[in-house]
């Protein structure tokens, strides 16, 4: 199949996802002002790693209109660890990257995660993996030995399983990064005051 061919068939099968995306739509916070405040926030960016177009087509499309806190989500592209590897070094505010787990060899996926999280250290950053190779010893065996965040079956992951699963981490994404900096800013102001000579309290 050619790639003219290939994202036709990606965006036939987008368009058959669409009849259930209403509830994808996040609910107004207080405050939001509507789409003209949202549309003046930062984005959550989302990095999509899969050597299938298809699968990029149709989880930019079940997630294209979903929003958290006010805030849409944006798509970045990868389709083998070695591009995700290059688009993590450029964007380190990555907040969710999900990831297939056989690409360029049998592990691709793996290796990534096991990168981010030791030569990158990104520890906020969530990593969703997603494979077409269903098997329970397989998931626990990458659950335990790998940092990841979650587990899924292509098969098993509908578009409102996707749209929880992606919400859920943001939200977690959010908490820790706002947890981190409040350390830094703890840190900061303990090493301005011994710098000053002045008590710890």
């Amino acid at each position: 199949m050619n790639k003219e061919n290939a994202d036709t068939a990606a965006n036939n099968r987008a368009t058959a996802a669409a009849e259930d995306n209403d509830w994808l739509i996040d609910e107004a916070q207080p405050g939001d002002g509507g789409n003209v405040s949202a549309a003046a926030l930062p984005s959550w960016q989302i990095l999509i790693v899969d050597d299938d177009v298809d699968v990029h087509v149709v989880t930019k499309f079940a997630l294209s209109q979903a929003s958290f806190e006010g805030r849409r989500l944006s798509f970045l592209h990868a389709y083998s660890a070695e591009e995700a590897m290059a688009v993590l070094h450029a964007s380190p505010d990555v907040a969710v990257v999900l990831l297939d787990v056989i690409m360029e060899t049998q592990d691709a996926g793996l290796h990534l995660a096991r990168h981010i999280r030791e030569e990158l250290h990104y520890k906020a950053v969530r990593i969703i993996l997603r494979t077409g190779q269903p098997g329970q010893a397989l998931e626990h065996r990458i659950i335990t030995d790998y940092d990841i965040n979650d587990f899924w079956c292509k098969t098993d992951l509908t578009n409102r399983k996707l749209f929880t699963t992606v919400i859920a981490s943001l939200r977690t994404y959010a908490s820790l990064r706002e947890a981190e900096s409040e350390v830094a800013n703890l840190s900061a102001a303990l090493e301005a005051c011994v710098s000053h000579g002045q008590p710890v309290r």
